[in-house]
């Protein structure tokens, strides 16, 4: 403490020795935390931060046949989608595959992940066997439902036919078209979907079910209270992961239908494929692959600040 020449005591000055001790342990902290995630931050940087300002980059040019840029246009590509019944097509179309697949997909696979989760003889043949679309690529999985609803000689008509169903054309008709893509994408993560849930079933503590029946709860009583709101952050992680997926579906477009017919499963990813590598328009392409992102991120942020309130944490 330092004392007026009135002899009145005065603000008391700081320790400037600790303040800067402080402050020299933080950096050095930093710099430390920084070291170990450099590799990552590398990695990031060569295949996300760098391609992304590439992207914003080339969306403000028109380009040459081989990607180039060539001529500064600004703001034009994006304001020329405003206005492409095209890409207002993509939108609908990727909109109504995720609407199609991803509430359909995650109540089946809770329903698969029920029945996984009993106590039964020979169950784990059960789990491997649903489990199992996980272990199958996407251009695998595309071939052989291609086979299988191939409108001519598909195996899926055939059976129908046994019944006296005339089975539509499932590649061929715009409607139908999209239904054949939205239940190839809903098998191949109905495996993905199905092992997060049980785990997140046999992360419940028995003594809740226990404790609900000795209360006198029953049936769907115990799965409202008890197994929807403890399995909600499974639930929760899945609604996030699979829309992110299914906006981003490409590989089953293209060996389905080829974006067709009538452009009716033309997704956003593959209207940016086509506009890139087909059409070498790779400006407009850029522009598209940045609403993209920030639909994506649109959607995640309302996610975590809607829905999560929802969700019950342990």
């Amino acid at each position: 403490m330092t004392v007026s020449s009135a002899g009145s005591p005065t603000t008391v000055r700081p320790y400037v020795g600790v303040v800067h001790t402080r402050r020299a342990r933080g950096a050095r902290e930093l710099a430390e935390a920084l070291l170990y995630l450099s590799p990552s931050l590398l990695l990031f940087a060569i295949f996300v931060f760098i391609p992304l300002g590439r992207t914003v980059y080339l969306s403000t040019f028109s380009t040459n046949p081989v990607g180039n840029p060539r001529t500064f246009i600004g703001l034009d590509w994006y304001g020329e989608l405003l206005s492409s019944e095209p890409f207002r097509r993509s939108l609908q179309a990727t909109f109504l595959l995720a609407l199609y697949t991803v509430p359909a997909g995650i109540a089946l696979a809770l329903l698969l992940a029920i029945l996984a989760n009993r106590r039964l003889r020979g169950i784990n043949v059960f789990r491997t066997f649903f489990s199992s679309t996980i272990a199958v690529s996407l251009a695998v999985a595309g071939t052989i439902w291609a086979l299988l609803l191939n409108p001519g000689v598909g195996l899926l008509n055939y059976i129908l036919g046994l019944v006296g169903i005339h089975g539509p054309d499932w590649l061929t008709g715009p409607n139908a078209a999209v239904l054949s893509v939205s239940l190839v994408t809903l098998w191949a993560t109905l495996g993905f979907n199905t092992i997060v849930l049980v785990a997140g079933l046999q992360s419940i503590p028995e003594d809740l079910y226990e404790s609900a029946k000795i209360d006198g709860a029953v049936g769907l009583t115990i799965f409202r209270h008890i197994t929807v709101p403890m399995l909600s952050p499974s639930l929760f992680f899945l609604l996030v992961v699979n829309i992110i997926q299914v906006f981003q579906a490409f590989t089953q477009i293209h060996v389905l239908t080829r974006g067709g017919p009538v452009n009716a499963t033309t997704a956003l990813v593959y209207s940016i494929y086509l506009d890139a590598f087909v059409n070498f328009q790779f400006g407009y392409a850029s522009a598209q692959a940045l609403v993209l992102f920030l639909i994506i991120l649109a959607l995640t942020i309302f996610q975590f600040q809607v829905v999560e309130r929802r969700v019950h944490y342990q």
